[in-house]
């Protein structure tokens, strides 16, 4: 097993929001070892939503460049469409990636109305 280490430089205290409807919004805001907050760290926001597909629920996770609570709740719309649009753009990729797969026989000898070669795919 390795050695598993908590990294007390990388504290965060966290937040969690909700409007019970469209998500949460996680505020994460950097601490010290002593859980005072740590101000030469920047104050991270990120959101979760759960999208209904044909194929089932669709969980998204993602992050929103805001400076306070208020700006990510305003962000938040934005965030979900680029957060689904990477998702989409994922699967598309994945689908792409599939399809290359897919082998054709060779072709050749095909003489005598038979398959040539044996018919088998190489994959």
């Amino acid at each position: 097993m390795p050695e598993i280490r908590f990294d007390a430089a990388s504290l965060y205290r966290e937040d969690v929001f909700t409007d019970r409807t469209a998500g949460t919004i996680r505020r994460l805001i950097p601490v010290q070892v002593n859980g005072e907050p740590d101000t030469s760290r920047a104050v991270l926001y990120s959101g979760q939503t759960q999208l209904l597909t044909p194929g089932g629920v669709l969980p998204l996770g993602f992050e929103i460049e805001a400076t306070s609570l208020e700006d990510a709740i305003a962000r938040f719309p934005a965030a979900v469409q680029e957060a689904l649009n990477q998702a989409i753009e994922e699967a598309r990729e994945m689908r792409r990636e599939a399809q290359s797969r897919i082998v054709v026989p060779e072709a050749g000898g095909m003489g005598g109305g038979g398959m040539g070669g044996g018919g088998r795919i190489k994959l």
